[in-house]
């Protein structure tokens, strides 16, 4: 009975953290909406409350990174509790990362409208990239919460497009600046927030790849798109 006990204890301790890092996850999905809803409406406020929030991310970081710890250093975990454990150090770090980005955009938010300018920035490509980028997030955070792989590959199909995205922004963006020099200050800072919600994608996309290692134990990082679906569809 003890050792049931003890057991029990232990799924629970696990899941709280598991519930932390989801927490984490809907806070930082929540805060790439609110960045670009700020950017795209010149709505201060709200990037003001998108800069003041990133303390809560980090937060949530250290919280989880302490309780990792903890339970490493009482349970001795092995083989798949010690992956989750790994995986979800891993993945809050992306999280606390993906935070940061949409600070930037946020960030940008406020240069550019607190400016009197000639020209005001064009985001369609921004807000398609952001819509990929957020589907990405949702995606790998439902697999981590189902530990289910089935579409992490998807995944990586989208960070595809969205580097394609960006390449295809910047190339548009460098074409302003040739043809009209007065633009450059305007598509200098587009394409920041661009390159922001590029990275966004890499790291979902990393936390994709950490569920696979979670639940095959296969490191799929660095590895083709035909590897990973092939380590996926594996029984």
């Amino acid at each position: 009975m003890q050792f049931e006990h003890t057991f029990k204890q232990y799924d629970a301790e696990l899941e709280a953290v598991r519930a932390k890092v989801l927490q984490m996850g809907g806070l930082v999905e929540q805060q790439i909406v609110n960045a670009l809803d700020a950017l795209v409406n010149a709505n201060a406020s709200l990037a003001e409350s998108v800069i003041a929030n990133d303390h809560r991310v980090n937060g949530l970081e250290v919280q989880v990174d302490e309780d990792c710890s903890h339970i490493i250093a009482r349970r001795q975990p092995a083989a798949g509790d010690l992956r989750m454990i790994m995986m979800m150090v891993k993945t809050i770090t992306d999280l606390e990362r993906i935070g940061d980005e949409a600070t930037k955009i946020a960030r940008v938010a406020q240069k550019i409208y607190e400016s009197d300018r000639m020209y005001t920035p064009r985001f369609a490509e921004i807000k398609t990239m952001v819509g990929l980028v957020r589907e990405m997030l949702r995606t790998s955070l439902d697999a981590f919460a189902r530990l289910d792989v089935s579409k992490t590959v998807d995944v990586a199909r989208q960070d595809e497009q969205v580097d394609e995205q960006f390449r295809a922004a910047m190339r548009q963006l460098i074409t302003f600046m040739l043809e009209d020099p007065r633009t450059i200050s305007m598509s200098l800072e587009v394409l920041f927030v661009a390159k922001a919600v590029e990275r966004i994608g890499d790291h979902a996309k990393n936390i994709a790849e950490y569920v696979v290692y979670m639940v095959k134990g296969k490191d799929v990082r660095h590895t083709s798109m035909e590897e990973m679906e092939r380590e996926t569809l594996q029984s």
